[in-house]
């Protein structure tokens, strides 16, 4: 019996809409990752993106547990002295789109093929998103 592998012109991609309202970000990050990657699908192949395409609402309701809002984040500018940090707590509260963004992103392969697969979520602060034409499904996680 030989391994199966999936094709790029067999891949059916589906557009979800996932609620991030009163969800912890880590668990919503880890379910959502997985439906960018695939691995929900029965052909699951990891040499090839057959992940779906996600929209994330409400990332300004998504919550942190335990002490994770006081937990630093970091990143680095590549200028001299431009290592620069700010909590969780307060990129969710300030920039909710990129605290979600950023956990999902850190989930999912870092190389070539996790860019391509990170295109393919779409995260916003509120309950409106203009992707109504693709005719997303509702996903409960």
């Amino acid at each position: 019996m030989r391994t199966y592998q999936a094709k790029p012109h067999e891949i059916e991609q589906k557009w979800y809409v996932v609620d991030a309202t009163d969800k912890p970000v880590g668990r919503l990050a880890s379910q959502v990752a997985k439906i960018l990657r695939g691995k929900h699908k029965p052909i699951f192949t990891p040499n090839v993106d057959i992940g779906d395409f996600v929209i994330v609402i409400n990332a300004g309701k998504a919550k942190l547990t335990g002490n994770k809002a006081a937990e630093l984040i970091y990143w680095h500018t590549m200028y001299p002295g431009g290592l620069r940090s700010v909590s969780r707590g307060k990129m969710l509260a300030e920039r909710p789109e990129r605290a979600v963004h950023r956990a999902i992103k850190g989930m999912l392969p870092h190389n070539k093929l996790g860019a391509k697969m990170v295109r393919k979520l779409k995260v916003y602060a509120g309950p409106d998103h203009p992707h109504e034409a693709q005719q997303p499904e509702k996903l409960e996680i």
